[in-house]
Formats: structure tokens, sequence, C-alpha cells
């Protein structure tokens, strides 16, 4: 069962990487796009560090280690999940989901693999450029504890990532447009980029409750650039695999139920 589905990847990944590069200019274009972006998003950390040696513990060079894991994931979001799953909100809202649930594979499977961006790579290699750059900035490396965790730590953020996205789009089966719904999801992800340490003033209690067990952004990152820098307690590292287990299991429930509610175009 798993060697089956391992190949049906092994071809969704080689469709999309052929027609990526029917379109060599695109691809290239792409890539050049992603890095400019990955600059803007470095802009705030240089103001921000501009006047100070460091905010709320974390120094420039740690919180470098926050941003690259952001980039990393958002290369993952924008190149993985969000292209195979913004097309199912378009099966949803034509009635055309029924040639995916015809077919004799999980149906969450065929819709979370139907497409690939591969130029989005370029994010996850700048992230690992920004991680060699922040501990060379900090004198150190990583411990080998620290790294195995924080490899660890990668499978639960995108785990996490994915999770809350199939909760997103879940909602397609019950309102005609979810585009308001995935935008407030990119716009919150976007303070991923930030320690959850920084947040402060009458909210902070409330914002951290948010964005460790709400919206687990916390888990992504921050956690992720702790184990690196060998601090995350290991009860928050047993609480980051369980949460993203859970949030998985959550979200596999809500997708069967929401197929229920699904209306072909023939219907």
């Amino acid at each position: 069962m798993v060697r089956r589905y391992l190949r049906l990847l092994g071809v969704q990944l080689k469709a999309s990487g052929l027609q990526a590069l029917q379109y060599r200019a695109d691809f290239l274009t792409e890539g050049f796009t992603s890095l400019c972006w990955v600059f803007t998003a470095l802009a705030p950390l240089f103001v921000v560090y501009g006047r100070r040696p460091a905010v709320e513990g974390w120094t420039f060079g740690e919180s470098l280690l926050v941003v690259g894991w952001f980039t990393l994931l958002q290369g993952v979001l924008e190149g993985a999940i969000n292209p195979s799953l913004t097309g199912v909100v378009e099966h949803i809202r034509k009635g055309t989901l029924d040639f995916v649930l015809l077919k004799p594979a999980d149906a969450q499977f065929l819709v979370s693999t139907q497409r690939f961006l591969p130029w989005r790579a370029f994010n996850v290699l700048t992230g690992l450029g920004l991680f060699v750059y922040a501990f060379m900035l900090l004198g150190r490396g990583p411990s080998p504890l620290g790294l195995l965790a924080s490899v660890l730590l990668l499978g639960t953020s995108t785990l996490l990532l994915y999770s809350l996205w199939i909760l997103t789009v879940s909602a397609a089966f019950f309102v005609v447009r979810v585009d308001n719904l995935t935008f407030l999801f990119s716009s919150i992800f976007d303070f991923a980029r930030w320690p959850s340490s920084v947040f402060k003033g009458v909210a902070r209690g409330a914002l951290t409750l948010v964005f460790t067990y709400v919206i687990p952004l916390a888990l992504m990152t921050t956690f992720p650039a702790e184990a690196m820098l060998g601090r995350l307690p290991t009860v928050s590292l047993v609480g980051a695999v369980v949460g993203s287990v859970l949030f998985a299991w959550v979200a596999r429930r809500v997708w069967i139920r929401s197929i229920g509610h699904y209306t072909s175009a023939s219907s």
C-alpha cells in the first residue's frame, strides 16, 4: 500500500517537473522572483535590529534562524501544499470532483499531490542558506541533538501547515468562495517570521496562546529555531509532535465529513 502511494507521488512529481520545464523562461523568472521575495522578507528584520542588539532575548543571528524556517516553510507551502489544494476549490466549485473521487486511490492523497511548483524550491534552498549565514554570525554551529530535533520539527511543521490548509479548503464544501479564508491564512502565516516571544503589550498572553495552540505558528518556526540553538525544552518538542499528529487527525476527520456535503455537477 505504501509503495503504491509512493509510486503515485513519484508520477505526480515527474508530471509537475516536466510541465515546469516546458516553459524554462517562466521557470527561471519565477525562481528569480522567489529570491527577490526572500530579500523583501528580510527587510523588516534589518530595520528592527538596526537600532538594538537584541529583541526579547533574540539576537539578529538567532532571529535569522526563525526567518530561515519561515522562508523554508513558505517554499513548502507555495510549492507543494497550496497549488494542489487550491485546485480542489475549483473542482468543488465546478462540481468536477467526481473525477477524483471515482479513482481507485484515497481522494485526499490525490488532491494533495495533483500539482507542484518546482521553482519554489528556491525558497527552500534560500532558507538553508539563511541557516548557514545565521550560524556564521553566531560563531558556532547547531548541536547534533538540536539538529536532529529540528529535522523532526520540519516534519511536524509541514504536517501542521498541510493540516491547517486542509481545514481551510474543507470550508469550500459549505461556502461558495474561500478566497478570503485562504488570504487570511496567508496573512496570519506572515507572523511566523518573528520569534513568538516578541509580541508585547496587553494581548501578548493571548497572542502566545493563539500562535501556540490554535494557529500553531510558534511550533512551525520558533520551536525549530530554538531546537537548533539547543534551548528547546524536551516537553515542548514532545508537545509539538503530539500537537501536529492531533491536528492531522482532526483535519482528516473534517475532510471525510466535508466530502459528505459535496454535490457534483450531474446531481
